[in-house]
């Protein structure tokens, strides 16, 4: 799917509709568990030992697609706000 790089939406800041910049989120600025936290304690107490994995393998496949992360930026007040996410196996901006 070709998408504009630029397009006039609604503004809650301005509180009116204004030029925004679209750009794609990246997916690798993901956060991790931190490595002290409770739940990897647990976690690491459960994987010691000789025992197998201790959740179930999930049955099936994924989803076939992902959907985009869309952030918005108003040209005027340089807020930026996101538009809501939705399914597409290629995407491009144009």
């Amino acid at each position: 799917m070709k998408f504009p790089k630029t397009i006039k939406t609604y503004c809650a800041t301005c509180k009116k509709h204004q030029e925004h910049t679209v750009k794609l989120a990246s997916k690798k600025g993901r956060s991790k568990a931190h490595p002290m936290s409770q739940s990897v304690k647990r976690f690491q107490r459960k994987m010691k030992g000789y025992r197998g994995f201790p959740r179930p393998k999930p049955k099936g496949e994924g989803k076939p697609t992902k959907k985009v992360d869309l952030r918005l930026q108003c040209r005027e007040c340089k807020k930026t706000h996101t538009k809501r996410g939705f399914r597409i196996k290629k995407f491009e901006l144009v």
